[in-house]
């Protein structure tokens, strides 16, 4: 009686998913300024500065405070409820052929076993809230965004939830939640996580870029794929 009672108390796991490139097969933050460009929101040099700014992200160049301050400004320049109609639309157009059955089932196979899920990402809270809840997925961490007055102020609150400070940004959030779990484990497909992943109980890699899987296999770190011959969900 006294195992089966212990085995009855296992604490559940702590499961951190990346979202852009880990979950879904995309850039959520990247998309979502192409999608404005595509809606007239902005201008096309903004689509140009973008996709600057996603190629200095992807060779470790990337000024995040830099990168911020660009990326919140449409949020300040247009009414919320005209923003908000366009995120539903870039929800269902753009972010939705990016979530493939695997990456669903991955999250389901945790959740099943009792696992806390928590998707822990750079992209602004605006843009990914609906894709957390798109995906069930039970908690958000995120680079947070300001409002003043019922407006958005360009501004975040606290640090950007990239590179080190995603590891700050998890500690705030265990001192605030203050779970019950076992152990640790991060899903990460970039190098730029990898502070995160070093800090957690386990990192596991998903398609996984060419620095990271170097890393990954000096480490012994397991790699998956959630894109190779996996459908659309």
């Amino acid at each position: 009686m006294a195992k089966q009672s212990s085995r009855q108390k296992k604490k559940p796991e702590l499961i951190l998913f990346d979202l852009d490139h880990t979950l879904l097969a995309g850039d959520s933050d990247f998309a979502w300024g192409g999608f404005l460009t595509k809606v007239g929101a902005v201008d096309e040099d903004y689509q140009k500065q973008n996709a600057h700014f996603y190629h200095l992200y992807r060779t470790q160049k990337l000024d995040i405070n830099d990168y911020i301050r660009f990326a919140l400004r449409p949020l300040t320049n247009h009414p919320i409820e005209q923003l908000q109609a366009w995120r539903q639309e870039f929800i269902a157009t753009v972010i939705r052929p990016m979530v493939n059955r695997a990456a669903r089932n991955l999250i389901a196979t945790h959740q099943a076993q009792g696992h806390i899920t928590v998707i822990i990402t750079a992209t602004n809270s605006f843009i990914v809230e609906p894709i957390a809840e798109l995906l069930a997925v039970q908690h958000l961490i995120a680079t947070e965004v300001e409002k003043k007055d019922g407006v958005y102020s360009g501004s975040i609150l606290g640090v950007p939830c990239f590179h080190s400070g995603k590891v700050t940004c998890f500690k705030r959030w265990l001192k605030t939640h203050n779970p019950v779990y076992g152990s640790s484990w991060f899903y990460s497909d970039s190098i730029n996580d990898l502070p995160l992943l070093e800090y957690v109980d386990h990192a596991v890699v998903v398609d996984g870029d060419e620095e990271l899987l170097r890393r990954a296999k000096n480490k012994n770190w397991p790699c998956i794929s959630l894109r190779h011959n996996h459908h659309n969900a």
